[in-house]
This record gives structure tokens, C-alpha cells and sequence, in this order.
């Protein structure tokens, strides 16, 4: 096979790379208990087993009649509603005036629905037979007492949640939250309450740090928000001493490099290990990974590149898989991806996996349709902002044309 030497430039596959992150993290251990309504969205550190059948009894699935034996014409007895069941046994051609979910008298074998049937006094007439075990909700049917139902690792969903306090769970044990701590090192970075008539000339607003924290924020972490830290080696190497020591992972976006008035680099290779991948990415090729070692385990350090979009894109696409694999719940995120028809010409030259932001939407046909949002340099946030999928071009594909099929990734959080 002829290899595209484009593509022979030293860079690291992001599969491989992505693979090399996972491979190299531990999940948590610490749990906490909690109530049940307060743990949505965290992983379930211990399975949960039901306390009760579900359904706890057997129930009408609709209002009409719960009838005793076969035939059309029964003599009404009594009446059963949820949470007053009727008290006696049901004999053949009787039956009683029930609503959905209310208890099943006893000897009653079937249920009709009250549109198929007629009152006349004390005589329900039915429009047709019904048949043995129609409309009825058997015991246990979803699930039985003592049951596991949601299995250790899950991240609890609303879903979950219904389940299990249906199901008489009302305290769970979870892993604890994940923290990270956040720092930007730069002296060009201003604060966002600076005004922008202060700005000298190269200052920029400390904008990744904060995206960063939103990120975070939307996935239910714990931020550690050290701010910015000026280009002393001081200052940064106290910052980040308290960084690994407060948090599960360090996150910070430019800065590790070996520029003249650059100390980051050289600060976190004392503290740790690093290792610094050029990565088969657009938007995102420089990327830093790194142990930092203290008194209980390590902190897992995260360098992302510093040009925004390129921050938020390699922390999507790598550092979440990471960060899902840390608070235990790795094997359960499926990112979707899809098929869409592209209605725009898109420039590539082979070499990257190429993540651009898209538009995608059904036209007007039900055909998945997409088009790039707006211009893609690593430095435009305002396409990102309209965008709501990646547009994933493969590392040796070229150039795309108008009506090409195409792949896309439709955004999830952090970035919906």
C-alpha cells in the first residue's frame, strides 16, 4: 500500500493518542453516599438492588372494569382505585369499577376498557368478550424484590433515577466528584473586569480559563479556579504546587513551551513527568499530558493549546475520555455519529483528522444536511458559537465538494 507521505510528518494519530490518555488514568475509588435525589448524574459506585416487586401487586393498566370469567354481561360489585383497593374476591360474572393502576380484586382475570363497555344499573354490558389477562399489570413484571437494577459504573440519568425510587431506593453510594484545577499563566492575560480601554497593546482577556470552567462546570466537576498567574516562575511553581495537591487534574490552555519568558514547561517538569505529543489534529496539534505526584496518588496534568477553539476541541475530543474513565464511568459514553449531505465546498489538505464546525439540520426532503459555521480558523469562536456538530474529515481525505456525504458528530456536552 502506497502511503501518502503527507502524512508521514511525525504527528500522532488522535486514536492513538486518545488510547495512550485512557491507558494511562485510574479511575476514583473515594465514594459518598447520598439521597437519591441529589445524585442524578453521578456514577453509581455500588450496584442497587430493588426493595420491592415492580408493580408491587397486580393492577389495571386502564380505567374500566375488572371482570370475573368469560362472557359479555357482569353484575357490578364494587369498585377498586388506587390506593383503595376493593376489600373482597371477585365470582364468576361479577366485577368492579377500576382505574389504571389500582390493586386487582381477587378472582378477577381480566380487565376491559370502558369505552368497550355499557352501564345499565347495576349490569355491565360488553361491546365484545375480553380476553384472560387483558389490560392487567402482573407483579413483579418490571422487576422483583431484591433485583439488581442499575449496575455499579452507570452514570445515574433521570431514567435511573424513576427506577430506582419506584423501586424503594432512596440513598445511593456514588464516586465522589472529580476536581480539577484551572490556572492560566501568561502576563498578556487580563482579568474580564478590566476595562477594555486598559488593554495594552497584545493584551488579550483570560477567556480559555473561563470557557474551561463552563466546560467543566456543565459535566458536573468540581473546579479549583486558581486564576492567572503571571510569567514568574515563583508565582507558577506555588500555583501549581497547589493545583496537584487540591484536585484530580490540572488543566491549563497555552503556555508549555520553550519560549524565553515561558517557565511553565520547566516548572512542571520538576513537579512530575511530561510528555508533549504534536498531534494529527486540526484545530489542536500541540497537546501536553503529565503525572504530577503528591502525598496521596497523582494529579494528571492537561495542556491544551491556546488558541481557543483549539482548546475547547482537543479537550472534547481527548481530555473528556479521560476525565469519563477518572470518575468511573468510561464504558458508558457513546458519543453518536452520523451521516450528513454537505452543502458546502470545504478546503482540506491531507495530514489531519480534520474538526470543523458545522450547521447540521434535516432540509425540508427529511435529508441530514450540514454546512461549515462561518470561517475556521483556530482563532474564530463566532462560527463555534453557531456550530452544533464537528464536521470530521478524515487525516488522509482532501478536498470535500457540495452534495459529498460526510461525517458528523453532533455536539453533547459540554458543548451543546
Amino acid at each position: 500500500m502506497t502511503i501518502d507521505p503527507r502524512l508521514q510528518s511525525g504527528l500522532l494519530p488522535v486514536e492513538q493518542a486518545r488510547a495512550q490518555l485512557l491507558e494511562s488514568v485510574t479511575p476514583l475509588r473515594q465514594t459518598e453516599t447520598l439521597p437519591l435525589e441529589q445524585a442524578c448524574g453521578r456514577v453509581l459506585a455500588e450496584p442497587a438492588d430493588a426493595q420491592v416487586d415492580l408493580p408491587p401487586c397486580d393492577n389495571s393498566a386502564m380505567d374500566g372494569y375488572a371482570l370475573c370469567g368469560e362472557g359479555r354481561q357482569f353484575t357490578l360489585v364494587g369498585k377498586s382505585l388506587a390506593g383503595h383497593p376493593h376489600s373482597g374476591n371477585l365470582q364468576p360474572g361479577q366485577c368492579v369499577r377500576i382505574t389504571t393502576g389500582a390493586a386487582l380484586p381477587g378472582g378477577a382475570d381480566r380487565v376491559v376498557m370502558q369505552e368497550n363497555a355499557d352501564l345499565d344499573g347495576e349490569t355491565v354490558l360488553l361491546q365484545k368478550e375480553a380476553r384472560i389477562g387483558e389490560h392487567i399489570r402482573r407483579r413483579g413484571e418490571d422487576v422483583g424484590s431484591g433485583e439488581q437494577i442499575v449496575p455499579a459504573g452507570r452514570r445515574l440519568k433521570v431514567a435511573d433515577i424513576a427506577l430506582l425510587a419506584a423501586a424503594g431506593v432512596s440513598r445511593v453510594t456514588v464516586l465522589r466528584r472529580l476536581r480539577a484545577a484551572l490556572l492560566s499563566v501568561g502576563d498578556e492575560l487580563k482579568p474580564l473586569e478590566t476595562p477594555a480601554a486598559e488593554l495594552g497593546t497584545g493584551d488579550i482577556y483570560d477567556s480559555n480559563r473561563i470557557a474551561l470552567k463552563a466546560a467543566l462546570g456543565e459535566l458536573d466537576i468540581e473546579v479549583v479556579d486558581l486564576g492567572c498567574q503571571p510569567d514568574d516562575p515563583g508565582q507558577i511553581r506555588a500555583a501549581f504546587e497547589k493545583a496537584r495537591d487540591s484536585a484530580d487534574i490540572v488543566i491549563t490552555s497555552g503556555g508549555v513551551s520553550v519560549g524565553e519568558a515561558d517557565y511553565t514547561r520547566d516548572v512542571l517538569e520538576e513537579l512530575g513527568q511530561l510528555e508533549m505529543w504534536r498531534l494529527a489534529i486540526k484545530p489542536g496539534k500541540p497537546f501536553t499530558f503529565g503525572r504530577l505526584p503528591r502525598t496521596e496518588g497523582v494529579s494528571y496534568f492537561f495542556g491544551l493549546p491556546g488558541n481557543p477553539v483549539s482548546a475547547l476541541v482537543t479537550l472534547y475530543q481527548l481530555v473528556l475520555p479521560a476525565l469519563e474513565k477518572l470518575r468511573g464511568a468510561g464504558d458508558d459514553v457513546v458519543r453518536f455519529r452520523g451521516r450528513a449531505r454537505l452543502l458546502n465546498p470545504i478546503r482540506k489538505s491531507p495530514g489531519r483528522l480534520d474538526f470543523q464546525r458545522g450547521y447540521t439540520y434535516r432540509d425540508g426532503d427529511g435529508l441530514q444536511v450540514v454546512e461549515t459555521a462561518g470561517i475556521q480558523g483556530s482563532h474564530i469562536l463566532s462560527g463555534f458559537s453557531r456550530a452544533n456538530c464537528f464536521i470530521v474529515l478524515p487525516r488522509e481525505s482532501g478536498n470535500c465538494d457540495t452534495g459529498d456525504w460526510v461525517t458528523i458528530e453532533p455536539f453533547q456536552k459540554p458543548l451543546t
